[in-house]
């Protein structure tokens, strides 16, 4: 070889420089290594104490929600009356207790007398004897009895008198049955103050709430791993206990988890990295001395590097498009000799905008190359898998007799997908859209294939997401009415004769008057006649129509609105329009040119826009709410409805769906639903529309069940303009049941 020819002072001149350098290089890594170890020691034990802080603030948390879920029931007229001055222990059972259990989790609830004997007990949302009060009493009574002297002492005073908003409480930890527990005590009071008692003489709600099971209210994130309140510390060296000290200062039990040790975590990956510098160095000198093969070395792997950059995705690793185009190619040119029968699946990823906006770009950089490891653990290896940009990808795959179904194929991927992808900010969760097409026998050009594939990924994307759609032929006849809808509606909105409003009235409730109405948008074709809005609108919010029909709709309810100050004009808005930062202004502008009051306009939104958490539809709402526009729910009930949601965002009616309605009859299950819905919104100060009232019998019963406004072909169909005006001219045309168009 030619390094043996290398003169000696060549050899020693680098000895001299190599060893130099491999000492140096061997005391920076020693260096850093220990300053690794002290970093991460440091970062240990700062992240124990943020997860020592953070636990004491969830359970103070948690002990004030709990607080404030039993006044929004203790503090109510309507308690008082039926528990005090005419004890009813259906409504007690009813909205004391199992509304309590279903609504906040309340694990007990009792209602002591005056002389601190229950009248009440609910246990796991049981009614239960009030003998097994005495279970539970020592720990209780002398809270209550402390209680009743703050009471005696003045205690409900400045509530009383409307010195303060909020009565006297009490809160603490306590251990019944050996478990630690939450325990909350208030006064039934009235929140008018219109109902007196005489002081001493009030009845005592006692909420309480176990702390032994799991505690998902306290799973902050991914703090608090394998947490779990206990009687006793378990004295585990891998485990964190948290003291629970009552208001006495007495040991009553531990919260305990598995604490984060990120510093530990970095040194498990520091740890191979420092050794692999050392390899890196020793790597370095035999690649120095072997500088004679170094230039070849280069040309190949640069040789390499480019050929992998002209076929592969570099963010993946997967095949990008033009090397896809190529294999899918090559699969069909092979399918007669080999017999199978070629699948492709086009694969568009659910939510990923929401992920990239939300998380940032270097969030949905990494969640599309977890896509790709998981589509790579799915998939068989000889099946073909590209990235064609963006969120959408193509697989490739030939079915033989006895392999798996292409559908199935797909289902494998979407149920591989929709677990949650761990990223640096943490979780993210997508669904996935697959179009398929497949072919067996005959001529196919690859382009044909991708153009049907397309149209079934658009087709499951349309059809709820998150779902696999197989090619048929109708479909490109449905693409093409979609395509030719989406053409005359763009016409239409530059004509003026074609698109229209009617107006649906709302029906106030228990007097029958005429709240106000619902503007809804229609469409005359000139050659094709009434246009379903079930057809036209979903096209609208795929092709970018939704925001000037949207604008087209809520210009003819404000000019409505304006001619009829104290009616309620409803507009529905859709997500697209609330994400738009300049929407809030667009509609204080066309308030403003109409004449309309802000306090008489109602947007209905739908749960998929509080599900997004999108900051600038958060901001828009706020921003509306602020003004005096009121916010409705739609179709509550039929998506994710959560109390969460309803907490976080300012609503001011929820719209009960019409497939509850529908159902409504003296027995069916589904009063007992509308009922919980109506509790709900109630004790939220949510007012309650019922849409899609038919009958006298639906009627009557959401009026028994207290809903606000009813509107539905009971009353009215929708009208034209000027028929609502009529309507809205005649005070007594929703004085019954009867429809007035």
């Amino acid at each position: 070889m030619r390094e043996n020819n290398i003169p000696i002072q060549t050899r020693h001149l680098s000895a001299s420089v190599l060893l130099p350098a491999i000492l140096a290089m061997v005391i920076a890594v020693a260096g850093v290594m220990g300053f690794v170890f002290w970093t991460t020691s440091n970062i240990d034990s700062r992240a124990m104490t943020q997860q020592t802080d953070l636990a004491a603030k969830v359970l103070a948390a948690r002990r004030d929600s709990l607080l404030k879920e039993q006044q929004s029931i203790a503090m109510r007229d309507e308690t008082l009356l039926n528990t005090r001055f005419d004890f009813n222990p259906d409504w007690v059972d009813q909205q004391l207790g199992k509304c309590m259990f279903a609504f906040f989790g309340h694990d007990g609830t009792i209602l002591l007398d005056p002389e601190n004997q229950p009248l009440y007990v609910m246990q796991n949302g049981n009614s239960v004897s009030t003998n097994t009060f005495s279970a539970i009493a020592p720990a209780v009574l002398p809270l209550v009895q402390q209680l009743r002297n703050e009471i005696a002492a003045g205690g409900l005073v400045p509530f009383n008198s409307g010195q303060s908003d909020m009565p006297l409480q009490l809160s603490d930890i306590v251990v019944i049955g050996g478990q630690p527990a939450i325990v909350s005590l208030s006064p039934i009071v009235s929140n008018t103050r219109t109902i007196s008692q005489q002081a001493g003489t009030e009845l005592i709600v006692v909420s309480l709430v176990s702390l032994t099971a799991t505690p998902s209210w306290a799973m902050n994130g991914t703090l608090f791993e394998n947490a779990r309140f206990t009687g006793i510390d378990g004295q585990d060296p891998d485990k964190s206990a948290f003291p629970l000290i009552n208001a006495a200062g007495r040991l009553k039990g531990f919260f305990e988890w598995t604490p984060d040790r990120p510093g530990s975590h970095l040194l498990r990956h520091t740890g191979p990295a420092m050794i692999g510098a050392f390899a890196v160095a020793a790597i370095l000198v035999l690649y120095l001395t072997r500088r004679l093969r170094r230039s070849t070395n280069e040309l190949e792997a640069q040789r390499q590097l480019s050929h992998h950059q002209a076929n592969f995705d570099g963010l993946t690793g997967l095949a990008n498009r033009a090397k896809f185009d190529a294999d899918l190619a090559d699969a069909l040119a092979r399918r007669d000799t080999d017999g199978g029968q070629v699948t492709l699946m086009m694969l568009d990823l659910d939510r990923f905008k929401q992920v990239n906006d939300t998380m940032g770009h270097h969030a949905g950089d990494e969640l599309l190359s977890g896509v790709a490891r998981r589509l790579r653990d799915t998939l068989s290896e000889d099946d073909i898998v590209a990235r064609f940009g963006g969120d959408e990808f193509a697989v490739v795959h030939v079915t033989y007799l006895g392999t798996p179904d292409p559908t199935a194929i797909a289902h494998n991927i979407i149920a591989a997908l929709q677990t949650p992808f761990e990223t640096k900010r943490g979780k993210a969760f997508i669904g996935a859209s697959i179009g398929i097409v497949s072919t067996s026998a005959g001529d196919a050009e690859p382009r044909e294939m991708l153009r049907k594939a397309d149209i079934a990924l658009y087709k499951a994307k349309s059809g709820g997401r998150n779902r696999a759609v197989v090619y048929e032929e109708r479909m490109n006849e449905v693409l093409q009415l979609q395509r030719t809808i989406e053409s005359e509606l763009r016409e239409a909105l530059r004509q003026s004769d074609q698109l229209s409003v009617e107006f649906q009235p709302l029906m106030s409730q228990p007097n029958g008057d005429i709240g106000g109405a619902e503007a809804l948008a229609r469409w005359l074709h000139p050659k094709y006649g009434k246009i379903s809005p079930a057809k036209f609108i979903p096209v609208a919010e795929n092709s970018g129509l939704i925001e000037d029909l949207g604008e087209f709709v809520l210009r003819r309810a404000c000019e409505m609105g304006a001619q009829w100050p104290g009616r309620t004009i409803a507009v529905n808005i859709s997500p697209t329009q609330l994400r738009n930062p300049t929407f809030a202004t667009r509609v204080f502008d066309i308030l403003h040119q109409t004449g309309m009051r802000a306090t008489d306009l109602e947007l209905e939104i739908t749960e998929s826009i509080l599900l997004d958490d999108e900051h600038v539809s958060s901001q828009n709402l706020r921003t509306f709410r602020s003004s005096g526009i009121h916010i409705a729910l739609d179709d509550f009930g039929t998506g994710y409805s959560s109390l969460s949601y309803l907490r976080r965002y300012p609503v001011d009616r929820i719209k009960i769906d019409r497939s509850f309605v529908s159902q409504l009859s003296k027995g069916h299950a589904s009063v007992a639903i509308v009922q919980a819905i109506i509790s709900l919104a109630h004790a939220m100060d949510i007012e309650i529309t019922a849409e899609g009232v038919e009958t006298e019998e639906q009627a009557e019963i959401l009026i028994q069940l207290g809903s606000n406004t009813l509107q539905g072909y009971l009353f009215s169909r929708p009208v034209p303009a000027d028929e609502i005006a009529r309507i809205f001219a005649d005070p007594g045309s929703g004085k019954s049941h009867r429809n007035v168009a």
